[in-house]
């Protein structure tokens, strides 16, 4: 083989490798992205959260119901999250 046919198979090997390389790096966070991308949950969340933000400013006097209100939104923002971690698993 003359110097610079073996410097174009060099050359040709990396960009081979290089471009199985870049799938499998574009392919596999793709695949976690895609576990993740949950946007009824994350909806879901930022709701609760914001309806957490709403009961924690609102006077206090409401006969125990917003106290009761938040305990009930801080349970569901904890399902939420455990739905969304138990669907990241598999």
């Amino acid at each position: 083989m003359s110097g610079s046919f073996k410097g174009v198979a060099r050359l040709a090997a990396v960009a081979g490798i290089a471009a199985v390389a870049g799938g499998l790096a574009v392919y596999v966070p793709m695949r976690t992205a895609e576990a993740e991308n949950q946007p009824q949950m994350r909806n879901a969340l930022q709701a609760l959260q914001n309806a957490r933000n709403f009961l924690n400013n609102a006077t206090a006097d409401k006969g125990g119901h917003r106290a009761k209100a938040l305990e009930y939104v801080n349970g569901a923002i904890d399902q939420v999250n455990r739905g969304i971690a138990f669907d990241n698993r598999r």
